[in-house]
């Protein structure tokens, strides 16, 4: 495969409007194509951008010494984008793990976790390993968190959970309703927004909001845009004390430098994320698109992931697109009939509408 530099790339199509170089946003030459088309773990199919790569491959000499220069750094960096302090950002490997270690934090046998049903289920798995009560309130009727519903669920709350976008439906729930939530939560209570799908959305992050308030955690993540799912690299964002009681559960808790290293090539990278995310919006939009006109409901998704009612238990859909080696899923047992699929890359969607429409919709 012969390689292409980011820089050429850009520089070839710099006189040309974005949307007419979508497919170039990858920003790098794509990993290499499994047989299997993976649309169900939320994951890029561009995989680190060019930048990263190199940087990644010079963090490779760095594996000798601990990371924690580098760690400072895209503390610091993150922070400086941000307009808030460093010492508001820590730096796990993943935010999943932050994640945990804050249902861990901020629930108890006697302080229950509230979370959206259906949405991400590691709070709740923490939760329940922690024994502490778990209440799920179902999604609005836009597929909006409940916010009142949430706040009434459960007056002793530990914590409240706001993964926004949501995971798997992509909807949003508006600003204002966070806002509410943060004002009017049980007393003593910590927020905590998982913005890991916030960077495909139009819609403002709630991170500098930590500058005025010491009960609210913000999670972010280099997994999805930027594509370093398995580089597991995520960072926290909180008042300092609050990054303390995560520390507790994983003090000093950072991946390799080359994770570091990619992390940091990426925030300096300002292209690269508008590129990223013009290109997954237009070929989810046209996805939807293509589904409704065929009758399918979808959700109104503004991130990298959609949720379709597939009107038929979701589980046989895909183990019919699973037969062709179109892998989507997975099933959430509070919505039966309605199965989440990724956003791929120009032919992987291409593939997923060919197989969907063999083996679903002829079928239907």
């Amino acid at each position: 495969m012969v390689s292409v530099s980011r820089r050429s790339l850009l520089a070839l199509g710099a006189a040309l409007p974005l949307l007419g170089r979508l497919d170039w946003a990858v920003a790098a030459p794509p990993p290499e194509k499994p047989d299997k088309v993976r649309l169900n773990y939320n994951e890029s199919p561009y995989g680190p951008s060019g930048a990263a790569r190199e940087a990644m491959q010079r963090g490779i000499a760095t594996a000798g010494f601990y990371p924690y220069d580098s760690m400072y750094a895209l503390a610091g960096l993150f922070a400086q984008q941000q307009g808030i302090a460093e010492e508001q950002v820590a730096v796990f490997a993943g935010s999943m793990a932050a994640l945990r270690y804050a249902v861990l934090a901020f629930t108890t046998e006697s302080r229950g976790l509230v979370m959206a049903m259906p949405s991400y289920e590691v709070p709740r798995q923490a939760a329940r390993s922690n024994k502490a009560p778990v209440k799920e309130v179902s999604l609005g009727a836009d597929h909006a968190h409940d916010i009142p519903a949430m706040l009434a669920a459960d007056p002793q709350a530990g914590m409240l959970y706001v993964c926004n976008p949501n995971n798997p439906t992509g909807t949003i729930t508006p600003t204002e309703a966070i806002r509410h939530a943060l004002a009017n939560k049980p007393k003593g209570s910590v927020l905590v927004v998982d913005e890991a799908y916030i960077d495909f959305a139009d819609v403002p992050s709630v991170v500098s909001w930590v500058k005025d308030h010491d009960d609210l955690l913000v999670l972010r993540t280099f997994s999805k845009i930027y594509g370093m799912a398995g580089a597991r690299l995520g960072l926290a964002i909180g008042h300092p004390a609050l990054l303390e009681r995560l520390a507790v559960f994983g003090g000093d808790n950072v991946p390799a430098g080359t994770s570091l290293l990619g992390g940091l090539a990426s925030l300096e990278d300002v292209k690269l994320l508008p590129q990223r995310k013009a290109l997954n919006n237009q070929l989810r939009d046209e996805t939807v698109a293509w589904l409704k006109g065929r009758g399918f409901t979808c959700t109104a998704s503004q991130a990298n992931c959609f949720m379709i009612d597939v009107k038929q238990p979701a589980e046989q859909v895909i183990e019919k697109l699973a037969t062709q080696g179109v892998m989507i899923g997975r099933v959430f047992e509070s919505w039966p009939q309605w199965v989440r699929v990724t956003v791929g890359d120009k032919r992987e969607m291409a593939r997923f509408r060919e197989v969907f429409a063999a083996q679903v919709e002829r079928a239907g």
